[in-house]
C-alpha cells in the first residue's frame, strides 16, 4: 500500500483535506493480545490520558491540538510472545506485556513527560539491552514487512484510515486505467505465486479464467486456514481486511467477474466480524456496488463461514461446501478456472496472495521482483511457534535462511520451562501437517518453493513449529498423522484407510510392538497414499512420517530395538525407577501402589519391580520428594 495522497475522497472530510497528524497510541487488538486483556488496556488509556491533562481523540480529525493524543486499535502487531503490545507514534516506542495497571505510568511518564518506561521495553536476550521500538528490535528489524506492515498500525475497523494510506488506489487503477489483459500480465510479470501451499503462478491462474467464455464468473478468497499452529491469514483479515477486499476487486476485474466471496473458518470470529464490517463499509462508500469507480461495472462481496474442515482448504472441496454439499474434492481437470462454483469459471486465492496484489499494481512488478529470489519473488509470512523464544508473525523475503528466522528473529530455542536451551535446536515442522521436518543441517537452507521441495518439505501456508532436543520425533509424526487422519473426508480409499493404517503403525512403534519391518511398511504405504490420493490433503498426509523417517530413522530404531524413547515422551517405553538420592524411605509410594510393585525398608531407598509396574503414576503423585522417575 502506498502512503501517497489518496485518490479517493476520505469519508467525512471535505475534498482536499486530510486528517491532522497527531501523536498516537496504538493498542494491539489482534486475537492473541485481546485474549491477554488488551481491550482492558485500551479502556485504561482512555481514563489515564485524560487524567494526565491530555485530550483523548478516538477518531480521525481534520484539526489537532498540541495536547491531542489519538488512541486507536490495530490488528496483530506480530510480536505475540510479548503481548499485549502498545506502540506510540511517531516516537517509535514499543511497550510489551502491558497491563492496565501499567497505563498510568505510560500516560504520566511517556505521554506527558516524554520519558521511557524501561521495564516495559523489550529486552534483547542476546545483548541484554532494552529496545526502544521497532527499528532496534531484532524481531522486527530483521523482517521485511509488506503484507503485515499496516496490520499493526491501521485501525482495521475504519475504512478512512485505509483510504488515507493509499487504499483502493490500485483497485481504481485496475478498473479505470487498465484492461483485464494488462492486469493479468502485470501480476504474471511480478512472479506472484499463490501463498496457500503449492505456489502456482497467480497471473497464469487469472489468465486461464479470463479467457473463458462465460457471462458469469466468480472470485473466492480462501480464508480457511486450518494448519495447526498457523494464523497468518487470520491476522491479515483481522488487521487489514480492506487489503483483502481490494485484492478481490482487482482479481474480479482481471477475469471479468462481478461476484466475490470470502470463505472464512468459523473458528475465526474476529476475522469474520472485521471482514463483514469492511465489506459493509466499502459498499456504503460506493467502492463495492453497481457502479464501481463510475465504470458501470458491478462488484459484490459476501463473507461466508466454513465449518472448519481441513479438507475444505482444497479448492474443489471448498466449492462443494459453498454450494451446500459435503466438502469433498473432485478430480481435476476441469480446473476451477474452467468450471468451478456452480459450474462457472472461478478463481480461488488465499488471503496473503490477494493482500500482495494492490502493492504490485501500485509499485509495479519490477519492485516486487527485486525482493526474494528469482523463482520465488516477494515475501512470505510465517507463524513461528513451538520451542522458540519469540513466537509470533514473521514476514521475510523468500531466500531468507531457516536459521535467520529461528535463531535471530525468533531469538533462539528454549527448553520446556521457557529458558534458553543449551542443547538447542532439533527440528522444525514446516508447512503444517502437509509439510515435513527440517533439521540442524537445514539451518542454512534458503526458504523458497524450490529449496524446500528439494529438502522433502513444502512452504505450505507458512506454519513453522520449532522443536527442541527434548522432542520425540515419532510422537510428532503421530500428532500430525492423527490430525490428517481425522480430517480426511474419506472419499479416497488410499487416504481414508492408508492414513488410518499409518497411524496404527506409529502406535506400534510408540508402544513397543513394532519391528524393523514396520518401518519399511510405513515407507511403502506412505508412498502409496501420496501417489493414489485425489487431493492435496491425501497426497501430502504421509509427509511428516516420511520426513521424520528420513531424518530421524535412528530414533525410530531406538524405539523398536532398544525399547527406548530418548526424549522420555513415550510412556510405554519408560522404565520406572526410584532415585536413591532423593528417596527418604517414607513408604507413601508403597501404600499407593495398586499392584504391590514397590518394596524397601523404612527410611531406606525403595525400588520398583518393572515386571509388576503398570505405570499408573500413583507413586509419583504420592511422592513428596520427586524421587519417582520414568512414569
Amino acid at each position: 500500500m502506498s502512503n501517497a495522497d489518496p485518490i479517493l475522497p476520505i469519508p467525512g472530510f471535505a475534498p482536499g483535506t486530510k486528517p491532522a497528524a497527531m501523536r498516537r497510541v496504538v493498542i494491539c487488538a489482534g486475537t492473541g493480545c485481546m485474549a491477554n486483556g488488551s481491550m482492558k488496556v485500551f479502556e485504561s488509556f482512555k481514563k489515564e490520558i485524560a487524567a494526565a491533562g491530555l485530550n483523548v481523540v478516538l477518531e480521525l480529525r481534520a484539526e489537532a491540538h498540541e495536547k491531542d493524543i489519538r488512541l486507536s486499535k490495530s490488528g496483530c502487531q506480530g510480536f505475540c510472545q510479548m503481548g499485549p503490545l502498545v506502540s506510540i507514534m511517531p516516537d517509535n516506542i514499543l511497550y510489551t506485556k502491558v497491563r492496565p495497571e501499567d497505563v498510568h505510568e505510560i500516560a504520566t511518564e511517556t505521554l506527558a513527560g516524554n520519558k521511557l518506561v524501561d521495564r516495559l521495553l523489550y529486552k534483547d536476550p542476546a545483548t541484554r539491552q532494552h529496545c526502544r521500538g521497532f527499528d532496534d528490535n531484532p524481531f522486527y528489524a530483521r523482517q521485511h514487512r509488506m503484507v503485515l506492515k499496516e496490520c499493526g498500525f491501521l485501525d482495521p475497523e475504519d475504512i478512512r484510515e485505509y483510504i488515507l494510506h493509499g487504499g483502493y488506489r490500485a483497485a481504481r487503477k485496475a478498473f479505470v486505467e487498465m484492461s483485464p489483459e494488462e492486469i493479468c500480465k502485470t501480476v504474471l510479470d511480478a512472479g506472484l505465486r499463490g501463498r496457500g501451499g503449492a505456489g502456482f503462478p497467480t497471473g497464469r491462474k487469472w489468465e486461464a479464467a479470463r479467457v473463458q467464455n462465460s457471462a458469469k464468473k466468480y472470485v473466492i478468497c480462501n480464508g480457511d486456514e486450518g494448519d495447526p499452529g498457523a494464523f497468518m491469514n487470520r491476522s491479515v483479515m483481522e488487521g487489514n481486511p480492506h487489503s483483502v477486499i481490494e485484492g478481490l476487486m482487482i482479481a474480479a476485474r482481471a477475469i471479468g467477474a462481478s461476484e466475490t466471496l470470502v470463505y472464512v473458518r468459523t473458528e475465526y470470529p474476529l476475522a469474520v466480524a472485521r471482514m463483514r464490517r469492511a465489506v459493509a463499509d466499502a459498499t456504503r462508500e460506493g467502492i463495492l456496488g453497481k457502479n464501481v469507480f463510475g465504470t458501470g461495472l458491478a462488484i459484490s462481496c459476501e463473507v461466508m463461514e466454513g465449518a472448519g474442515a481441513f479438507v475444505c482448504g482444497e479448492e474443489t472441496a471448498m466449492i462443494a461446501s459453498i454450494e451446500g454439499q459435503r466438502g469433498m474434492p473432485r478430480p481435476k481437470p476441469p480446473f476451477p478456472a474452467q468450471s468451478g462454483l456452480w459450474g462457472k469459471p472461478t478463481i480461488i486465492n488465499n488471503v496473503e496472495t490477494l493482500a500482495h496484489v494492490s502493492r504490485i499494481l501500485n509499485e509495479g512488478p519490477e519492485k516486487f521482483l527485486s525482493i526474494g529470489t528469482k523463482e520465488s519473488p516477494g515475501t512470505k509470512t510465517f507463524a513461528l511457534t513451538g520451542h522458540v523464544a519469540n513466537t509470533g508473525l514473521v514476514e521475510v523475503p523468500f531466500g531468507t535462511t531457516l536459521g535467520e528466522v529461528v535463531m535471530h528473529i525468533g531469538g533462539g530455542v528454549i527448553d520446556d520451562n521457557g529458558r534458553m536451551s543449551k542443547a538447542g535446536f532439533k527440528a522444525v515442522q514446516i508447512g503444517g501437517p502437509s509439510g515435513g521436518c527440517l533439521t540442524q543441517e537445514h539451518l542454512d537452507l534458503p526458504l523458497s518453493y524450490e529449496s524446500l521441495r528439494s529438502a522433502g518439505a513444502i512452504v505450505g501456508s507458512g506454519g513453522l513449529v520449532v522443536m527442541n532436543d527434548r522432542t520425540c520425533m515419532v510422537s510428532i509424526a503421530r500428532f500430525f498423522m492423527e490430525f490428517t487422519q481425522r480430517e480426511s473426508c474419506g472419499k479416497c480409499v488410499l487416504c481414508r484407510e492408508g492414513t488410518k493404517q499409518l497411524l496404527s503403525l506409529l502406535d506400534d512403534v510408540i508402544e513397543g510392538r513394532a519391528t524393523l519391518e514396520t518401518l519399511d511398511l510405513m515407507e511403502t504405504l506412505g508412498k502409496a497414499v501420496q501417489a493414489g490420493s485425489l487431493c492435496g490433503l491425501g497426497k501430502t498426509a504421509p509427509n511428516p512420517v516420511l520426513s521424520t523417517l528420513r531424518h530421524f530413522r535412528k530414533e525410530y530404531e531406538e524405539h523398536i530395538i532398544e525399547k527406548r524413547c530418548r526424549a522420555g515422551r513415550c510412556k510405554a517405553l519408560l522404565k520406572p525407577e526410584i532415585n536413591a538420592e532423593k528417596c527418604k524411605g517414607c513408604g507413601l509410594c508403597v501404600k499407593k501402589c495398586p499392584v504391590n510393585a514397590i518394596s524397601g525398608e523404612k527410611k531406606q531407598p525403595h525400588r520398583i519391580d518393572p515386571e509388576l509396574c503398570i505405570k499408573c503414576g500413583a507413586c509419583a503423585k504420592a511422592c513428596n520428594f520427586h524421587a519417582v522417575e520414568g512414569v
